[in-house]
């Protein structure tokens, strides 16, 4: 199938065919999106939208070829669901479509009754199809189709970041980690502020940072973003989008969007990385339910950052890095948005905490080598085989006894079971063998 061009997505998109999925589903959902790019407000048109998309590599699937992949969206094949909607893992390689790299994908697929809707679709197919950045997921495509709106991303082996601080019952994540996590978002949040037309992310929060199998940290889900002020304007006023706990006070307040709103959206991440624990969690005691609240006293304090710090770390850490690393949290969770530092600036001071080798050693913990197989079964058999022949010595003991014990009962006067031992010297009997000694050296003597 060859790849549709951007044009008639975007009228299949923008035109008849929502009208018309509307009328039959109810009108596709939107949360009140003054919130997306102003492109996206009417009369903007399809013409314009196409000019912005071109050049994109992003591929158009059909709701045919995105079941043939996810097993018709088996629930084996489902990874999990957010306000956008279920997420389900996918194979796509040459059989599916020729040329078509082989490889894993996510398909995300917009619940029409969900919290987000065709606007947060656009926008991330938009900010996606024309960003590229290491530290940025990568849309490999789309599907528009009657009602069906689909994204289709590189799949993340190593989930979201959420996952792996608040919910995985495996060991905690090391310090090292940490850092190059913290590190990666920063530099992807740095890339959008500084790209030729910046670009606000107004949500960066732990499940929206994804996971590879190394631990490079990637930007996801796009929904909320929103392009910079431009020109002489300082900020962008808009309705009030994002996660509780993550979102900037001033924001939160006024409406007024800025860069710093982001920055302190990631100083609120970092805070997490560094004590384990949730933005907001309301099954902690009052005082500690809002964690920025509760921690930032202790991140100018050498002496009190040991208090907030992971438990789960059990002190495996690099206290220059943490301490440096909370002065960096302390200025991006600052009040006054000015005085918060850009992302660039994040990026290079959180760089060089990578490198420090300050990190206590762990306890030492031996683990025996595994014996192969082979040698193990045999070790088995011969512990079996000395097992049996004990039992069979003290079965055949026992018998005995009780063969002596019977003929003791039948002849009770029988010098067999007499406690006189009788020895033979000659022709004659004597008891017990120190009598016949005695008798042996008498005779000596006499000689």
């Amino acid at each position: 199938m060859a790849k549709s061009p951007w044009k008639s997505f975007l009228m299949s998109c923008w035109g008849k065919s929502v009208e018309s999925s509307a009328a039959r589903r109810g009108e596709l959902r939107s949360s009140s999106n003054s919130g997306i790019s102003d492109s996206f407000r009417a009369p903007f048109s399809p013409e314009d939208l196409s000019l912005t998309l071109a050049g994109s590599n992003l591929l158009a699937f059909t709701i045919a070829e995105l079941k043939a992949v996810t097993r018709n969206f088996s629930m084996t094949n489902f990874v999990g669901s957010g306000g956008f909607g279920p997420v389900y893992k996918g194979y796509i390689d040459e059989k599916l479509r020729p040329g078509l790299e082989a490889q894993y994908v996510a398909v995300k697929s917009l619940d029409l009754d969900g919290s987000q809707g065709h606007r947060e679709w656009l926008a991330e197919v938009i900010f996606l199809g024309q960003l590229r950045h290491p530290n940025l997921v990568k849309l490999v495509g789309y599907c528009c189709e009657d009602e069906h709106r689909m994204l289709v991303y590189e799949f993340m082996p190593g989930g979201s970041l959420e996952n792996h601080i608040f919910k995985s019952l495996l060991a905690s994540l090391p310090w090292s980690t940490r850092l190059k996590i913290a590190v990666g978002a920063a530099k992807g949040l740095a890339f959008l502020h500084e790209a030729e037309k910046p670009v606000i992310y107004r949500d960066f929060k732990a499940s929206n940072i994804l996971l590879e199998s190394d631990y490079t940290a990637k930007l996801s889900d796009f929904g909320l973003a929103k392009d910079g002020p431009q020109g002489d304007n300082t900020h962008v006023t808009t309705r009030v989008m994002g996660t509780h706990g993550y979102a900037a006070p001033e924001y939160v307040l006024t409406g007024h969007l800025t860069a710093k709103s982001d920055v302190y959206s990631f100083g609120v991440v970092l805070l997490e990385l560094l004590t384990g624990r949730r933005c907001v969690d309301k099954n902690r005691p009052n005082r500690q339910k809002n964690l920025v609240d509760w921690a930032r006293p202790c991140l100018n304090n050498a002496d009190k950052l040991s208090r907030v710090m992971d438990p789960s770390l059990d002190g495996l850490y690099s206290t220059k890095g943490a301490q440096r690393a909370a002065a960096i949290a302390h200025k991006c969770l600052s009040h006054t948005p000015k005085s918060r530092p850009d992302m660039r600036s994040v990026v290079e001071c959180l760089e060089p905490l990578l490198s420090l080798n300050d990190v206590p050693v762990g306890p030492f913990v031996y683990v025996a080598p595994t014996e192969r197989v082979g040698e193990k079964k045999e070790k088995e058999q011969e512990q079996e085989q000395e097992m049996e022949e004990k039992m069979e010595m003290e079965t055949e003991e026992k018998n005995h006894h009780n063969r002596d014990e019977r003929h003791k009962q039948r002849f009770p006067n029988s010098v067999i079971h007499s406690e006189i031992t009788l020895h033979r010297d000659g022709n004659n009997l004597y008891r017990n063998s120190h009598v016949r000694r005695t008798v042996r050296q008498n005779q000596e003597r006499g000689a």
